[in-house]
């Protein structure tokens, strides 16, 4: 579900255009709450941190499941040039 979230359509997650995207971070744990339709071209997924924002297209989750290594390695390295972490802010906080 992390892959799912932290690469959300959103414009929360993906900027309001040109290289303002927002790097997601503490969504280790994240779950989905609910799964709704938009159309035929599109799911909404509501996760139980609240973020129930972006239209997951067909071509777009196709994408991700085709391409998950590479994603998943550019959020890890995104994570650790920023110095974040995918742990939630409740665990980071006891680690210290």
């Amino acid at each position: 579900m992390e892959l799912l979230r932290v690469y959300s359509p959103s414009a929360e997650v993906r900027g309001h255009g040109g290289d303002s995207a927002v790097l997601q971070v503490g969504k280790k744990d994240v779950g989905l709450q609910n799964i709704t339709q938009a159309g035929n071209y599109a799911l909404k997924l509501h996760f139980d941190d609240g973020h129930d924002s972006g239209l997951f297209s067909w071509n777009y989750l196709y994408d991700l499941a085709t391409h998950q290594e590479a994603y998943w390695n550019n959020y890890l390295q995104r994570l650790e040039e920023a110095g974040a972490s995918r742990e939630p802010a409740s665990i980071q906080f006891k680690q210290l």
